[in-house]
């Protein structure tokens, strides 16, 4: 009588490592025929290359650290300045470049700390179930029945003001969402037949969840990530609005949304270059979290 033969964790690995590969070739491939994730797409690189270049491409660069011409107060759009000057009489155009860093930057960060924390928070939770998921999940519950706004603007206050300080205070309000998203699939994950062996191996949980289990699912925490982004930075810019981001001469979408708002609508310009700005951020995320939400869905790989 034959029986079958043991299976090989290190085979059911590799077939796990080829399936994965082969996943995102074929993620890739969607996203190429998805034109608003393309357009998505080039737009986000846009926007990181004028965060990172912003200083360098500005016209005026020195009206980004503070340099005023008083003379050239609330001079409407032409050749000379593309989007008309502040009441400070400087250039609008450069101050939105120099203020496209603080808000992309901190937005990315503010879901970059999140996204660790919630999935720390997460895989814990989901695999090793029982007190210490209770006590996780309940403490993501209770900060979830928060308002993330509110609560970043407490925190925020009471830390002071910075760009430092400003994206931890919106990232201790944020990462309960990725800690649900990531306890639910260790939850699904932590009983597959790969996870099962390597346990039969004698592999710590630290191990598993770090070679086995969170490898398989990163499609959905940059799913979720790339939406967040848009959103994060409008959390920025809503802190800068409020007077408890970036301060000034350091130019920041909100904080220039915020000081222009006594100026309309006679100088509209100055408020509807940077609301702009902060539209097209959110709109570009926004189309590239959509794409990648639709080429990295489970449910659409056949």
């Amino acid at each position: 009588m034959s029986t079958a033969a043991p299976l090989d964790p290190s085979e059911l690995a590799q077939g796990a490592h080829r399936a994965r590969r082969e996943a995102w070739r074929r993620a890739f491939y969607r996203m190429r025929q998805s034109s608003l994730s393309l357009v998505g797409l080039v737009l986000v690189l846009l926007l990181l290359f004028i965060a990172a270049a912003g200083h360098s491409l500005a016209p005026f660069p020195e009206h980004i650290t503070g340099s005023i011409d008083t003379a050239m107060r609330f001079k409407p759009p032409s050749w000379k300045n593309w989007m008309g000057t502040n009441e400070l009489g400087q250039d609008v155009f450069s101050l939105v470049l120099g203020g496209a860093r603080i808000s992309l930057f901190a937005g990315l960060a503010v879901v970059l700390l999140a996204a660790l924390v919630g999935t720390i928070v997460g895989a814990l939770a989901g695999y090793l179930g029982g007190w210490t998921d209770e006590v996780l999940m309940r403490l993501a519950d209770l900060k979830l029945t928060l308002p993330g706004l509110i609560l970043a603007m407490a925190v925020a206050a009471a830390l002071g003001a910075g760009t430092v300080n400003m994206v931890i205070a919106i990232a201790l309000g944020w990462w309960p969402g990725f800690a649900r998203l990531v306890r639910g699939e260790v939850l699904s994950r932590r009983e597959e037949v790969y996870v099962l062996a390597a346990r039969a191996l004698g592999a710590g949980p630290v191990r598993i969840l770090w070679r086995h289990i969170l490898p398989n699912i990163v499609s959905p925490v940059i799913v979720k990530m790339s939406l967040d982004v848009g959103f994060a930075v409008l959390t920025v810019a809503s802190l800068g609005f409020v007077g408890i981001g970036v301060k000034p001469p350091t130019p920041e979408w909100g904080q220039m949304l915020s000081t222009a708002r006594g100026f309309l609508p006679d100088y509209w310009w100055t408020a509807i270059f940077p609301g702009a700005a902060i539209f097209l951020a959110v709109l570009s995320f926004n189309l590239l979290g959509d794409g990648l939400r639709d080429v990295l869905d489970p449910k659409s790989r056949r």
